[in-house]
């Protein structure tokens, strides 16, 4: 699913919302999880899943067009786990 059609289920779901409203309440919502990782924290959703980050330690890497040794930076990267809920739903037998 991307941007466009998750606005266009919630406009379905929320007819009294004008799109405004409700691309409103989208940029809201992932700019506070957006926030939230920026300052370290993290985020949970009951039924669906924890986002938080996790640090990558700096590297040697490689070009992939000319296999030259390229140095990579330690950073910080998204990481998400899904809730207990969301994986028995998509592994129903297991």
């Amino acid at each position: 699913m991307i941007r466009s059609e998750l606005l266009q289920a919630l406009a379905a779901d929320n007819p009294d919302l004008r799109p405004e409203e409700i691309e409103q309440v989208v940029d809201i919502f992932f700019d506070e999880i957006t926030q939230r990782l920026a300052e370290g924290g993290r985020v949970e959703l009951r039924g669906f899943g924890t986002f938080s980050t996790r640090q990558r330690d700096a590297r040697v890497g490689r070009n992939p067009r000319t296999g030259e040794a390229v140095d990579v930076p330690a950073k910080r990267v998204p990481y998400f786990k899904p809730g207990k809920e969301m994986r028995e739903r998509l592994n129903p037998n297991g």
